[in-house]
């Protein structure tokens, strides 16, 4: 009898997501990102976190302060992660399951790379203008995005 309580592809791509945000060293802000293909195979995942090289033990992850002695000039999103840890060539008519709805500058990587959907989990910054600048940018090359609906499974990781 074949099992019945299989995940779906959106429950387990947006878990995926969900699990490499926890690689995030962000004290704030943990995100993840899975690219996948029209054949529903994985092409990349990422999360945020400082450049490769950068030693993340002495960049700033504050979020107040002096621009130079926060995240935020330094912190590579998920999203773009996602993008540049491809290895598997193309991004073009690719889906990019995301934790929380892009930025503004990971939009125009977003959309430079071919992806032509997007799943999110959150959007919890809808009314900054970054997002709204993303969603713009979105409509206007016709880049399709959903907001996930949570399912009623419980995953639990058991050793």
């Amino acid at each position: 009898m074949k099992y019945a309580d299989y995940l779906s592809w959106d429950e387990y791509f947006m878990g995926l997501a969900i699990l490499s945000s926890k690689r995030s060293k962000d004290s704030t802000t943990q995100v993840g990102a899975c690219i996948v293909n029209s054949d529903n195979k994985i092409l990349s995942v990422g999360y945020n976190g400082m450049p490769t090289g950068c030693d993340d033990a002495v960049m700033p992850w504050d979020r107040e302060g002096s621009p130079l002695e926060t995240k935020y000039l330094y912190v590579c999103h998920a999203e773009l992660n996602a993008i540049l840890n491809n290895d598997s060539g193309s991004l073009k008519g690719t889906k990019l399951y995301t934790t929380l709805f892009p930025c503004n500058e990971c939009a125009k990587a977003i959309i430079q790379s071919g992806i032509i959907e997007i799943v999110y989990l959150s959007d919890k910054y809808s009314e900054t203008d970054s997002v709204i600048a993303s969603k713009k940018m979105f409509d206007m090359v016709n880049l399709k995005y959903t907001k996930y609906k949570m399912s009623e499974k419980n995953i639990e990781f058991i050793l």
